[in-house]
């Protein structure tokens, strides 16, 4: 693939959905040529999905129903999307992608990690980020980001989930040093994003997609 693939991961609340558009945006005023996309959704398929895994009134549903939804939508916005853009030598940005199965199903839901893996990797089409952005916040901060407005079934889980998926997170992280950026999510919007432009403008200078 000739394009770049960075990829935003974090808990509830973390901001990470905003510095996915001001990314975006910077990248566009910069002339590279980008593709964001969130998870799931993102392809027609992706968001039908996406309305069944956060309905709240799904309470019922099996941790590996859930991990199954997740890759059957993240399979589809691969193959239907991301490929493609990749392909013609974009920057894709991707609102979570597949370390998020691991933090949420694997970490969050006590499934396999071994076994999320291999799904995983094949929902993914073994793609892998070049770059990896963790906005980290305590699982409080977000929740009180949130706590004005609706809440979808998972922002509605109890603490201790929203603690193991944080963990799961930071793991998946120092295990993956080289493609994980640990960004703090509590600093200011605007200060934020300046550092996470950093991360990638360093990125896409070795990929030369920017000049030095």
């Amino acid at each position: 693939m000739r394009g770049v693939l960075v990829t935003f991961e974090g808990v509830e609340g973390s901001g990470k959905s905003t510095q996915v558009e001001r990314l975006t945006k910077r990248l566009a005023a910069s002339g590279v040529a980008c593709s964001a996309f969130r998870e799931p959704g993102g392809t027609e398929i992706g968001e039908a999905i996406r309305r069944v895994l956060l309905n709240p009134r799904h309470c019922e549903m099996h941790a590996l129903t859930e991990l199954f939804l997740y890759l059957a939508a993240r399979n589809q916005l691969v193959r239907e999307k991301v490929m493609s853009a990749l392909s013609a030598g974009k920057v894709v940005v991707l609102d979570r992608f597949g370390d998020s199965s691991a933090a949420y199903q694997g970490a969050g839901r006590g499934l396999d990690q071994k076994l999320v893996a291999r799904l995983n990797k094949l929902a993914t089409a073994d793609l892998k980020p070049n770059l990896t952005l963790l906005v980290d916040v305590p699982v409080r901060v977000g929740q009180g980001r949130k706590a004005s407005g609706v809440l979808d079934r998972l922002e509605r889980e109890r603490v201790e989930f929203h603690e193991r998926v944080r963990d799961g997170y930071l793991r998946v992280a120092r295990r993956a040093p080289g493609r994980f950026r640990v960004v703090d999510g509590t600093l200011p919007a605007d200060e934020l994003e300046r550092l996470v432009y950093r991360h990638v403008e360093e990125l896409l200078k070795r990929k030369v997609v920017l000049k030095q």
